[in-house]
């Protein structure tokens, strides 16, 4: 391999241990860069223990920088993580709702806390293995950051990355945006990355691929109250309203009931519909389609846009969720606390405290906590 002089300056790539930041952190050495790994650790609790593979990660990430001959330090974030994503991320659960903490990850540690200790070490950028684009357009006002969908849509991570300001993308490179996974994978192969086989993360490290429940019930109390079909009939018992989200199917505890049936003796699944905080009292309905279940429109607050400004009212799409179709939709009355979108077609499951994320094509505008 030959080493290019390094003339673009100092970039420190986040090094997770995975794939996707091990070839971004060689293409950048290959482009001319001075690369630092850094490897950030933000949970403690449990660390040792099969659901968090932090320990592994690092030894993956350190295997990586000294195969591609780059400096590599451990940083450990694990108190900002707690006090700003963490306990968000109870509060939220605590209050019914269900949050996405990756999103808050990114706005408050990944691109905050990192970005900063990136800047002490005398780094004018800083990369991450996510796959998403930065592109810069000239504008009346002066320069403007925008945040790109990945070329590869499927593998698009822009709605994590809604909440970055223009201040954080001015500093941020995405070198995966322009290239599909299966290539990434194919470059880590080709350089015999030692991680080149080891499969994606999915999740949270601190939730990792143990069982929800079990998880949480840890951190808040259970608290049993009816479970309830629209029309009052009480059909068993819930453990408390955090442990439930909008759309879920699996682990009502009523599995036996079988409800309203069709001609042929089948029936619907049952799925959770509402949570009535007040009365503790848990909704389901039968049916994927119910209308308990569907929504035309919908509010959201805590917004952030990446242009520092809200878009003109008018015709957008929308996410609100992760790895959902794009939803045609029009915006409002959109402003820098909070906005409307109505749908054409109706929206399955739209839960409060997940995101709603505005696209005008390739470009992320921006998006806020459904309500």
């Amino acid at each position: 391999m030959v080493k290019i002089s390094a003339s673009k300056g100092r970039v420190v790539v986040g090094m997770s241990g995975g794939v996707d930041s091990s070839v971004t952190a060689w293409l950048l050495k290959e482009q001319g860069y001075e690369v630092v790994g850094l490897f950030m650790k933000n949970w403690e609790d449990d660390d040792d223990s099969e659901y968090c593979s932090s320990r592994q990660d690092w030894l993956d990430a350190a295997s990586v920088a000294d195969l591609i001959g780059v400096e590599i330090e451990a940083v450990n974030f694990a108190a900002e993580y707690k006090d700003r994503v963490f306990a968000d991320f109870l509060r939220e659960y605590s209050a019914g709702r269900t949050p996405n903490p990756d999103v808050l990850c990114n706005a408050e540690i990944k691109f905050k806390a990192f970005l900063d200790h990136a800047m002490s070490l005398g780094a004018e950028r800083i990369a991450t293995g996510h796959y998403a684009r930065v592109r810069t357009v000239q504008t009346e006002e002066g320069e403007l950051h925008q945040l790109l969908k990945a070329v590869d849509h499927t593998k698009d991570q822009s709605y994590f990355l809604h909440r970055l300001n223009q201040a954080q993308l001015s500093r941020t490179l995405f070198p995966l945006g322009e290239i599909p996974k299966t290539e990434v994978r194919r470059m880590a192969q080709a350089l015999q990355l030692p991680n080149a086989a080891k499969k994606d993360s999915t999740g949270i490290c601190f939730i990792g691929e143990r069982p929800f429940r079990e998880f949480l019930n840890r951190y808040l109390p259970t608290k049993p109250g009816p479970v309830k079909t629209p029309e009052g009939v009480v059909l068993g018992e819930h453990q408390g309203l955090s442990f439930y989200t909008l759309g879920q199917r699996k682990g009502l505890g009523i599995g036996g009931i079988k409800g309203r049936q069709r001609e042929d003796g089948t029936a619907d699944a049952w799925y959770t519909a509402r949570k009535d905080i007040e009365h503790n009292t848990l909704y389901v309905v039968q049916g994927h389609d119910h209308p308990w279940l569907l929504a035309q429109e919908l509010h959201a607050q805590d917004v952030s846009w990446v242009s520092g400004y809200a878009p003109l009212a008018g015709s957008y799409a929308a996410k609100t969720r992760y790895r959902q179709a794009d939803a045609a939709c029009e915006l409002q009355d959109g402003t820098a606390d909070n906005f409307r979108l109505s749908f054409e077609q109706s929206q399955w499951a739209v839960t409060p405290g997940q995101s709603a994320v505005l696209y005008a094509g390739d470009v992320c505008l921006g998006g806020g906590i459904i309500v």
